[in-house]
């Protein structure tokens, strides 16, 4: 593993909002190196009974990875002036946040009610 730094929730980016959605999520999450261009990316190992798989972990850009989550923790959205505004509808895990997407703001609001307004992030991952 890499060394972690602490980040606040409401500045997360990129893969270092997606590694910090997969931690609030539970997953297995891996880090790919930088390769042919690319930054360093997470991924998500899934294992079922007979077979094993990765997945690019990228909810705050890909709705077929983040749209789930918003039925998962209610997730409802307002608008500022220049962002957007989600909070979490489930009693038990109040969080809010804003982004300049739908997605980028309902990950921060999980992972603000999940993990709260700090969480740790390998340092690879900060821009």
């Amino acid at each position: 593993m890499t060394d972690l730094t602490e980040v606040k929730t409401a500045d997360l980016v990129g893969e270092a909002l997606g590694w910090a959605v997969g931690t609030a999520e539970g997953l297995d999450l891996f880090m790919a190196p930088p390769e042919y261009g690319n930054p360093w990316r997470v991924f998500a190992r899934y294992q079922g009974q007979a077979i094993e798989h990765t997945k690019r972990y990228n909810p705050w850009e890909d709705w077929a990875v983040g749209g789930p989550l918003l039925a998962n923790y209610r997730v409802g959205f307002g608008l500022y002036s220049d962002s957007f505004f989600a909070v979490t509808g489930l009693d038990e895990l109040p969080g809010d946040a804003d982004g300049s997407t739908h997605l980028v703001a309902a990950c921060r609001a999980i992972v603000a009610a999940k993990l709260g307004d700090t969480v740790q992030v390998p340092k690879e991952l900060m821009p």
